[in-house]
């Protein structure tokens, strides 16, 4: 008898321990993890999985067993998971390799599967400009600050990070200006490099624009308001809205690109 294919998935911005109703968040993360165990061959999340994540040499922030328990019984069943930091968890590090058995990536990613060439990301960063949050980011990531925190006892230095990680988020923006920029900066550098399909994070509004060369770009959403992920599956990708009462998915339908902003397709 032939295996059934199983899918690559594609998740982002959980943000846990943060925003409304956190236990009935994470409840549905955990469960919806479970059910991958029988149909993925790979989960990548796209950051910001934890709204904030530092690891002690000796302690990790309190809480989200469920979701860590269900991505360590996914590690187990023999399911491939990495992990790109975001920006409120950049600095997952040794516990979540050793202990959960997931691979943590530091940058963007290329990666094959079903014959789609994908470009992973966060989201974070991406494109010219936002000089003064590269400047930052690369501050925070420097070992030398790694260090400075740690000398923070964890009962400080945690609640407080939890306090700037709460007042930081703002995701209003201009669509379509914002579209404009990751058609010109993100997605037309990226297909001309051979990518087919673009996942990212960060943004929270979840979308599938298709190109009339049919190249994909996702967002991935998140897990506070829109439960949303991404399924590739026989080279095709569907954005997915989980249903938690359910406990079933929703497709929702890939768009063109508005007008005048699709990507070159020579990708220059």
């Amino acid at each position: 008898m032939q295996a059934e294919r199983k899918s690559v998935y594609f998740v982002s911005d959980a943000h846990l321990g943060s925003g409304p109703e956190p236990e009935r968040r994470e409840r549905a993360l955990a469960t919806w993890l479970t059910q991958l165990r029988a149909r993925a061959s790979h989960l990548y999340i796209l950051g910001d999985l934890f709204d904030f994540w530092f690891e002690y040499r000796h302690a990790i922030p309190r809480g989200h067993f469920r979701v860590l328990r269900a991505l360590a019984d996914l590690a187990d069943a023999g399911i491939a998971i990495a992990y790109l930091g975001g920006n409120h968890d950049f600095w997952c590090g040794s516990y979540l390799e050793q202990e959960i058995g997931v691979r943590v990536h530091y940058e963007a990613i290329r990666v094959e599967h079903e014959g789609r060439r994908i470009f992973l990301a966060h989201g974070d960063g991406l494109g010219p400009g936002d000089r003064g949050y590269r400047l930052l980011k690369a501050i925070l990531r420097h070992p030398l600050a790694i260090g400075l925190y740690r000398s923070i006892h964890p009962d400080l230095g945690i609640p407080l990070a939890h306090r700037v990680s709460g007042a930081s988020r703002d995701h209003s923006r201009d669509r379509r200006h914002y579209l404009q920029r990751l058609a010109r900066h993100v997605a037309t550098p990226e297909y001309g490099r051979g990518s087919d399909a673009i996942v990212i994070g960060h943004i929270h509004d979840p979308l599938h624009l298709q190109d009339s060369a049919g190249r994909d770009f996702l967002i991935a959403g998140d897990w506070i308001e829109a439960f949303t992920y991404v399924e590739l599956r026989a080279g095709t990708f569907r954005l997915q809205r989980w249903q938690e009462r359910e406990r079933a998915a929703e497709a929702l339908a890939a768009r063109p690109w508005p007008a005048g902003l699709e990507p070159l397709h020579g990708g220059g």
